[in-house]
């Protein structure tokens, strides 16, 4: 029992004690049953952790939601020692002494006074929310399903190797395979790479400790990303959904080059080792490529699709933000305000990003225009047309002694979608002004994006298209998801709060996370693919970190403490996904990365929170929630065969065959090959004389399967007779 020396008057509950301040008979209980603990001015353990009771400055504090009127007056409360919030409408949280020598509950101006539910943070709800429980269980399985044998790649920053959630459940060893720290510079890069520091055993991993400080500083959000993912939660009830995983961490310089270097390096170890992988992806950026599934990055991921990887990447978080314009232009005008995010708070501001894209064989012509408060023009730039920008421009206005800096470049075709595309970034530090965004075009549609840019080009944050006057328009959240999640072959994923049921009974959670990115692509594809919690996820955080966080929990391991905490986001909701895949690939290795994400999609969940989602998918949950019980029992009734790997060097002949299978010339064939019959049955044959015997196959359609140049490459052949 906890106990503060304080004055305490109790207060019996009768019905009219609380005046024209309404409780629910459920809280009237509870508050009855809590101030007769407190009688003696103490209260005892199991009150405090039932209830929502906090102590600031030696005072214990009842937590509360209350729904205000006019009458309201802050201002009497807080002489009272009450701690307010800030009001949304007319609801505001209220946090109430209990040393008050009046009824401290019938507050003036308050309609009703509703207990706070004590909110867990929800790892731990999100295992039964997605229905993982029942998979490591194995209820109704063959066996329970763990991720065991399957690589998870995760893509991040912030790394803590010695954290015990990344040890098996036995704690004893780690289950990182390798890290590499693409910014270190003392040690021995990759093979085949030439920068980074690669770790590899446990003994060099727990030397290294942690990744090094980079643009992020030492974060923590690569733990918490792969912890969720996979971590066993050493000891606390934050486990996450594959935590029989293998890892591979790669802490990636901040360009397309690098991450893509990243999978390289993972794809390698992971077919050196003859594992599955999964790569999470818990980042994005706005102007990484063309936002259609075009991109370099889009295709570079589909090629890596193609030979079994399955991506995963959150869809990104800015679905409250009206940052997105679209128009059809009719040889007219369109005029719109960029808000820009504060100077003062990020050190690394520079200014706005306006990205646009538009239709193939129809040019567009951007400009900016400087006003005061009163919407009187001060200065403007001249319109910029994608058909004769073909230099990068960057220049100024001035404005008296202010200079507003932009930049501009600009494609009339853009060699991956031969759409017309052009990047405005402008700077203007003075908030005086308003920095509106002109655009004309004769026809065609076009679409733009308002992102914060950096010093450091990783600003992913949407800024607000607004009304700023006659003849200006407001912008909306539509078309929201980043790059790469945009790819046609990622498992782009939305978040939402994990359901659960409070210790009333009454159930809580399910809705659609409010930062959670909307679909669909510009292009009209659907995206995002699937829904999964990314609300107040409770998981690991670096010990090394020097973020801010709010300690949730904390396991001691190896003599020191190593803290668990919750954040919110798409990234969160990215590594749950990445997690169920790694369930599926456990229950069925043969599976494609293509067939992984049609059994996510397939087997999602409908709710009443969710609707009824028509076949195309929704533009806010995808197909719907993710189902991991679902996805693992359709995994296990899937028989797969991998498909024909493409741009393969080789092929055989003849085909069909009935006795000998020829290889095309192959400057070094292996001494065997893999051979995959229709039911995911394998067997090892030898090659000898640029050949193989398959004589023996019963008729039916094979794969063929070599290891070349650190890759599996596969062949297709149907054998007769």
């Amino acid at each position: 029992m906890r106990c503060f020396l304080l004055v305490v008057c109790f207060i019996s509950f009768g019905v009219n004690c609380f005046g024209q301040t309404q409780l629910s008979s459920e809280d009237r209980t509870a508050l009855s049953y809590i101030l007769q603990d407190f009688e003696d001015g103490c209260l005892d353990s199991s009150t405090l952790a039932k209830y929502p009771i906090n102590t600031f400055s030696e005072r214990y504090y009842l937590s509360f939601l209350a729904k205000i009127n006019r009458e309201f007056d802050p201002t009497t409360l807080v002489n009272q020692a009450y701690i307010l919030g800030n009001p949304i409408h007319n609801i505001v949280s209220l946090k109430i002494p209990l040393t008050s020598y009046q009824n401290p509950f019938n507050v003036q101006g308050v309609e009703v006074l509703a207990l706070a539910d004590k909110i867990g943070h929800q790892l731990d709800k999100t295992l039964h929310d997605v229905r993982a429980d029942s998979v490591h269980l194995g209820i109704g399985l063959p066996q329970g399903f763990t991720g065991k044998d399957v690589y998870i790649g995760v893509t991040d920053w912030g790394f803590d190797y010695t954290h015990p959630v990344f040890y098996d459940t036995t704690l004893t060893q780690t289950r990182i395979v390798a890290a590499w720290d693409q910014y270190k510079t003392q040690g021995n890069p990759p093979a085949g790479f030439n920068y980074g520091v690669e770790y590899v055993g446990a003994n060099a991993l727990l030397a290294a400790g942690s990744d090094t400080s980079n643009i992020y500083s030492y974060s923590t959000h690569g733990t918490h990303v792969a912890s969720i993912a996979g971590g066993t939660g050493a000891g606390s009830p934050y486990r996450g959904i594959a935590y029989e995983a293998q890892f591979l961490f790669a802490t990636f310089l901040v360009d397309e080059s690098a991450v893509l270097d990243a999978w390289e390096w993972m794809y390698q170890k992971t077919t050196a080792a003859g594992k599955r992988l999964v790569i999470n992806m818990s980042w994005g950026l706005y102007h990484f490529g063309t936002l259609d599934g075009n991109s370099l990055l889009s295709q570079a991921i589909t090629a890596y699709t193609d030979l079994g990887v399955v991506f995963v990447n959150s869809a990104g978080n800015n679905g409250n933000v009206n940052f997105h314009l679209k128009k059809t232009f009719n040889n007219d005008v369109l005029q719109s305000q960029v808000a820009f995010y504060a100077y003062a708070a990020n050190p690394n501001m520079w200014g706005q990003s306006i990205h646009a894209w538009g239709e193939v064989g129809h040019s567009f012509s951007n400009g900016i225009v400087i006003k005061n408060a009163s919407n009187s023009t001060l200065i403007e730039s001249p319109y910029y047309s994608t058909n004769t920008t073909n230099t990068y421009i960057d220049t100024f206005l001035t404005v008296g002694s202010d200079t507003i800096f932009y930049n501009i470049a600009a494609d009339s075709a853009h060699p991956l979608n031969q759409k017309p595309q052009m990047r405005l970034r402008v700077k203007c530090t003075n908030t005086a002004y308003k920095v509106i965004l002109k655009s004309t075009a004769d026809s065609g549609i076009v679409h733009y994006w308002n992102v914060t840019e950096l010093t450091n080009n990783v600003g992913n944050w949407g800024m607000p298209f607004s009304y700023a006057g006659t003849g200006t328009v407001g912008g909306d959240s539509d078309h929201g998801i980043s790059e790469p999640s945009c790819s046609d072959n990622v498992i782009s994923v939305a978040a939402y709060a994990p359901s659960y049921a409070t210790t009333g009974g009454s159930m809580v959670g399910g809705g659609l996370a409010t930062f959670s990115s909307h679909g669909p692509r510009y292009d009209g594809v659907m995206k995002p693919d699937i829904a999964a919690p990314g609300v107040a996820i409770c998981s690991a955080i670096s010990s090394f970190t020097d973020a801010a966080y709010t300690t949730v929990s904390t396991v001691s391991f190896n003599n020191k403490t190593y803290d668990f905490a919750k954040l919110s986001g798409t990234s969160m909701s990215g590594p749950v996904v990445a997690g169920i895949c790694a369930l599926i690939l456990q229950a069925n290795p043969w599976l494609t990365a293509h067939q992984v994400k049609q059994i996510i999609q397939q087997t999602a969940r409908q709710d009443n929170f969710t609707g009824v989602i028509p076949s195309v998918g929704s533009p806010l949950w995808g197909k719907g929630k993710v189902n991991a019980y679902a996805a693992v029992q359709a995994a296990l009734n899937l028989v797969s065969v991998p498909e024909k790997t493409p741009y393969n060097a080789w092929s055989v002949y003849p085909n069909p065959v009935s006795e000998f299978l020829h290889f095309t010339l192959i400057d070094e064939l292996p001494t065997s090959c893999t051979v995959i019959d229709e039911c995911g049955e394998r067997m090892e044959l030898k090659v000898q004389n640029e050949r193989v015997n398959v004589k023996h196959l019963a008729p039916g359609k094979y794969v063929i399967q070599l290891f070349l140049d650190g890759k599996t490459q596969t062949e297709t052949f149907v054998k007769i007779n």
